[in-house]
């Protein structure tokens, strides 16, 4: 059954009337719950007599385990991580390159999706960014087509596009990839929290996440998941002290181990914001309630005054129908900085990216609030 909105408003999100926050592309809000374990968190850390072991790896522990529930995974294939860029960091020095190898991404994807991989020119691996279509989307059929390349050992894709909500098919990515033996890497910050996703049903190598957007967790908070029969066949290329065997225990710390442990821990670097993943676990823990699959829908129900908005004025929307589309929208009016101005005065907070206008709601907002968001756009036109 869908969820009750406007008590999720009251209980999570007391705010929300204040303004028209559509801007979770950008920063996520804390929910209540969050705010107050973190909160609760940090009291107890500046009593740190009320702190200890087991309680804070238990925290780490339970993080992990929200975090692959999330997707469909095992905790052992979840590693914490600060940040998205970590994790794909991971994935393009630790995955087995040889020189000559070529990994495939499509053209103007975040940074993030990008450094990382242009970097192994120094192993004599191309990045090859392949072209966008004429709206600025990832072009599928020339990105699966250049899976047949002999040299092509890597595909790299944001699940969610974050300046136009274009949602990969995943599931054809990954049949392919894995039908030709191909690692498949995933950024997933644009897509968890709105965008349901089992890696169990949809194969994928290595995905990153930072959780302070969709996932409405803390900064410094996110996670990779890496692929259990991948697992040990990757080297960090930089170990925390405690990715090794036998590091649990305190009391033999200097009967030093070769051993990196078997699951994905042995991609964590300690010490870990304790505080920010008390803080993600409640936040996971309250989507996963909700359901991501009734949020998705949710989300399809607030585009609905936006779209139907811009086809009477023949706006431009900058993002995906059908089966592409997300809970961004990207619309592009005539005056596209004089529209944004008058957003803004309208206590309207979202984004401008790549010449258009990004909306992105969440599981909280309303139709009432994109209703009023048209309001102000047809003024804006006046």
């Amino acid at each position: 059954m869908p969820y009750d909105v406007m008590r999720l408003r009251r209980q999570e999100f007391s705010w929300a009337d204040e303004t028209i926050y559509l801007d979770h592309a950008a920063i996520g809000p804390l929910p209540e719950r969050t705010r107050l374990a973190c909160d609760q968190m940090n009291l107890r850390r500046s009593r740190p007599y009320e702190l200890g072991h087991e309680f804070l790896f238990g925290a780490l522990a339970e993080a992990r385990v929200e975090a692959a529930g999330l997707i469909g995974a095992e905790p052992g294939e979840i590693a914490l991580t600060t940040n998205t860029s970590i994790g794909l960091g991971l994935a393009a020095r630790a995955l087995p390159f040889e020189p000559g190898d070529v990994v495939l991404a499509s053209d103007r994807e975040f940074p993030a999706n990008v450094y990382p991989w242009k970097r192994l020119g120094d192993r004599g691996v191309t990045l090859e960014l392949v072209p966008c279509t004429a709206q600025g989307w990832p072009d599928e059929e020339r990105l699966l087509a250049r899976l047949a390349g002999p040299r092509v050992r890597c595909v790299a894709v944001s699940l969610t596009q974050f300046a136009n909500g274009y949602t990969v098919d995943l599931a054809r990515l990954s049949a392919e990839t894995r039908a030709r033996g191909q690692f498949l890497v995933v950024d997933a910050i644009q897509a968890l929290g709105q965008i349901p996703v089992d890696v169990a049903a949809t194969p994928v190598d290595v995905l990153a996440c930072g959780a302070q957007k969709w996932l409405l967790a803390p900064w410094g908070s996110g996670f990779v998941y890496v692929r259990r029969e991948l697992i040990p066949a990757l080297e960090p290329a930089i170990t925390g002290w405690m990715a090794f065997e036998g590091t649990d225990d305190f009391t033999r710390l200097t009967h030093y181990r070769e051993e990196l442990r078997a699951d994905a821990r042995r991609f964590e670097l300690i010490s870990l914001p304790f505080q920010d993943f008390v803080g993600m676990i409640q936040s996971v823990r309250l989507l996963r309630e909700l359901g991501v699959g009734m949020i998705q829908a949710h989300l399809a129900t607030l585009r609905r005054p936006i779209v139907e908005w811009a086809a009477r004025r023949a706006v431009p929307v900058t993002s995906p129908t059908g089966r592409a589309a997300s809970g961004i929208v990207c619309i592009a009016p005539p005056r596209l900085e004089e529209s944004f101005r008058a957003l803004r005065a309208g206590r309207v907070i979202c984004g401008m990216r790549e010449g258009s206008i990004r909306l992105s709601p969440h599981c909280y907002n309303t139709v009432a609030e994109m209703e009023r968001v048209t309001d102000l756009l047809e003024r804006s036109l006046a």
